[in-house]
């Protein structure tokens, strides 16, 4: 007997899984990071919404508690550049962080969303959309350092697969690239990043507007 393609489905049922995909647009506080799971590699994705309050930060998205420590490093790191942003002296004591990984339903954890939480903050406070053909993975330090990182093949793997042809990884990690099949690899483009100025660098675009945008009269806005 014969299966076609179209008869797949029929046998087997709807798919369980669905296929990662790159963002659509170039987006203001959306980063596209890169996940090791046990099944292989995935993407994730991080949102990050600065609304009026009282400076707290607020993580949502089922996070475990490493994790939720980096969310914590990346906005220390990020305050530390709110001159070179151009934030006003008081912007992190009026202004509530929210913080959300979709796909809630499933545990998150690890250090290396790390730069992608920070790229996902600098961008909301800059008003500098991040690209959506680039991805990145990285541990993040108070001084800004970026980390080395497991399960790179798994994560180049997961890029590829959402159609992500910019790769941003730890300097530290260039090494491992050679375990990588090179039918793997091929025509992709690899940023080496020893600081997270570098990723920065690699993946936010031009700035969109020369003011913060005014969050919306009253309440929180969840992202």
């Amino acid at each position: 007997m014969r299966v076609t393609p179209k008869q797949v489905r029929v046998f087997l049922g709807n798919p369980r899984f669905q296929r990662d995909e790159a963002l659509r647009t170039d987006q203001i506080g959306t980063a596209t990071g890169l996940a090791w799971t046990a099944v292989g590699g995935d993407v994730l994705i991080v949102e990050a919404r600065a609304v009026r309050g009282k400076g707290r930060l607020q993580l949502t998205g089922q996070l475990g508690d490493v994790m939720k420590e980096s969310a914590h490093a990346a906005l220390t790191f990020a305050r530390s550049r709110a001159d070179a942003l151009g934030l006003p002296a008081d912007y992190f004591e009026t202004h509530d962080i929210h913080v959300h990984v979709p796909e809630g339903a499933i545990p998150k954890d690890g250090p290396s969303a790390g730069v992608t939480m920070a790229t996902a903050m600098i961008s909301a406070f800059g008003q500098r959309p991040v690209r959506r053909d680039v991805a990145m993975t990285g541990e993040i330090t108070l001084r800004g350092d970026v980390l080395p990182i497991g399960g790179l093949k798994e994560k180049v793997l997961a890029a590829r697969r959402a159609g992500i042809r910019t790769i941003v990884i730890p300097k530290a990690n260039a090494r491992d690239l050679t375990e990588i099949p090179k039918s793997l690899s091929k025509d992709l483009r690899f940023v080496f990043a020893a600081r997270v100025d570098e990723v920065l660098s690699a993946a936010l675009g031009p700035v969109r507007a020369l003011k913060l945008a005014k969050p919306p009269e009253g309440g929180k806005k969840t992202a």
